[in-house]
């Protein structure tokens, strides 16, 4: 029994541990974090092989640490996309500001690039005379949530080759982002009452185990002291993490259809 434990701990590690797609532009951080499962594991395996005797349930809580980290990382990963979104948004405003003002474009984006420093090289760009809507593409492709960089980058060529009025269409692009801004918060608040309902249906479990214990029940002592307990506590946590990260794939797959 304590092998069938071991093999749904590792499976559920596998969930988070194998390869899957990572937002552009994260690259350092998706390559650290994607090692803190396996290294959750290998310490769950020298414990058991320094107590052999703990070694089923080094495997269970190694696997659902590994688990835990790997929903943590792509939860932290959403945020920082969400939050690069926000700061695209706001620099696509001050650039349309300052064009409908007057100002010339290198001189806006200059300013545009104090506001929000990683669109410096654009800026540079346009200073030494090289393409800025293909170093706005970079950009776009450099950092994750900057997507809409790729809209900005074709108002800049648009404006570039027919001679049409930058700042009209800068600010119809920012116009055209901030509606969709709240179309993605009105999708991302309709998601999180799924995300919020998959997190309560994955703690009831503890709620059941807790209410056993205080009906004179010992299930805490089956499932940590006994191999069928074991194998019950991984197949639970194996299947739980693996219903969690399905609700973040498909809420993921819906905010990336916008």
């Amino acid at each position: 029994m304590t092998g069938v434990a071991v093999g749904a701990a590792v499976l559920a590690a596998l969930l988070v541990v194998r390869p899957h797609a990572r937002l552009p532009g994260s690259l350092g951080r998706a390559t650290s974090g994607r090692w803190l499962p396996a290294a959750l594991v290998l310490a769950a395996a020298v414990v058991a092989l320094a107590t052999p005797q703990l070694a089923g349930l080094a495997a269970v809580l190694g696997g659902a640490a590994a688990g835990a980290a790997g929903l943590w990382r792509r939860r932290r990963l959403r945020r920082d996309a969400e939050r690069v979104a926000g700061q695209v948004l706001e620099t696509c405003e001050l650039l349309a500001g300052e064009l409908a003002a007057g100002r010339p474009p290198g001189e806006a984006l200059s300013r545009a690039a104090s506001a929000w420093p990683p669109l410096g090289p654009v800026a540079e760009a346009f200073r030494v005379g090289a393409d800025v809507p293909t170093a706005l593409r970079e950009l776009a492709e450099q950092r994750a949530g900057a997507g809409d960089l790729r809209v900005v980058a074709a108002a800049w060529q648009v404006a570039h080759r027919t001679g049409q009025g930058l700042a009209s269409a800068v600010d119809r692009v920012a116009e055209s982002l901030r509606a969709g801004a709240a179309t993605r918060r009105l999708v991302t608040a309709e998601l999180g009452s799924a995300r919020a309902t998959a997190r309560l249906v994955a703690g009831l479990p503890v709620l059941a185990l807790a209410m056993g214990s205080g009906a004179g029940g010992d299930p805490w002592g089956f499932l940590l002291g006994h191999p069928a307990g074991l194998a019950c506590l991984a197949g639970g946590l194996a299947f739980g993490i693996a219903g969690l990260w399905w609700i973040e794939a498909i809420a993921a797959a819906a905010e990336e259809s916008l």
